[in-house]
């Protein structure tokens, strides 16, 4: 789809968006076609929408034109928006959620070497999102994501030595592992993974899992994990809403044990 026929399509939606719904995908829509914002290919556009608005469903208006434009860039194997279409029906954006058609656009992207499409199939198998669990096929795409540099693949080869999944339980490799992410958090990759990291630091600090127990290093990063997940629930990743009670959750059970380790004072007259 060429800029000019996309402006046209733009032209139409505009007028339907609500723009108290739909404000970013108005401001940058609307910019498009006053030409104040110059982008090469329609892709590029779609990319930009994606991200607009993320607490809500795409309007269908929107929905239906992502879709064209994927489907042209399909048939010209661009892995990326092939990619980005299977986390359309991932994430359930799109107005249906439906794993099959994730891991099937997310497998074809992967064939063409996406990194990021084999760290999600890695995540469709590990937690079986289309009705069976596979290890093995995980850890095979988690490895993939680790060795070019994706934290998120490495924790989750973390998750699987804690756990003893496909891979010999070994918890002292699997908190190495996450101090190596926790290392690798800077600020471009923090507001992305940091409080998956932290919480993971977390939980290995207050059960000892690969080191000692110590409820108040433990209570530190569920702090910082409460934070950023918080950040990440108002920008609409509601995927980790879980995550972010049960990083609330821990705080509570950290500050109790934390209480058992304080001296009795006994001697001091109340």
């Amino acid at each position: 789809m060429t800029i000019e026929t996309l402006k046209e399509k733009v032209k139409e939606i505009v007028e339907k968006i609500d723009i108290e719904t739909y404000p970013e995908i108005h401001d940058y829509l609307t910019a498009i076609l006053e030409d104040s914002i110059y982008e090469d290919t329609a892709y590029e556009v779609s990319a930009v929408v994606y991200n607009c608005d993320k607490k809500e469903v795409l309007p269908q208006e929107i929905a239906d034109l992502l879709i064209e434009i994927y489907e042209d860039e399909l048939k010209a194997k661009n892995h990326d928006a092939i990619c980005d279409y299977g986390s359309l029906y991932y994430t359930g954006r799109i107005g249906e959620q439906n794993y099959e058609k994730a891991v099937y656009y997310y497998d074809m992207a992967a064939k063409l070497g996406n990194r990021q499409a084999q760290e999600n199939l890695g995540y469709c198998y590990y937690y079986g999102r289309t009705g069976v669990v596979d290890y093995e096929k995980a850890f095979h795409y988690f490895v993939k994501g680790a060795l070019d540099n994706h934290l998120i693949s490495l924790y989750k080869i973390g998750d699987m030595y804690k756990n003893g999944y496909y891979v010999e339980k070994d918890e002292n490799e699997a908190y190495c592992i996450y101090h190596h992410c926790l290392i690798g958090l800077n600020e471009i990759n923090t507001p992305i993974l940091g409080a998956d990291v932290h919480i993971r630091i977390a939980d290995c600090h207050f059960n000892g899992i690969g080191v000692k127990k110590n409820a108040a290093i433990a209570l530190e990063h569920y702090q910082i994990a409460e934070r950023l997940y918080w950040i990440r629930l108002q920008e609409g990743d509601f995927l980790i809403k879980k995550q972010y009670e049960r990083s609330i959750e821990m705080q509570a059970k950290a500050r109790e044990e934390m209480k058992k380790d304080l001296p009795g004072f006994a001697w001091v007259n109340s």
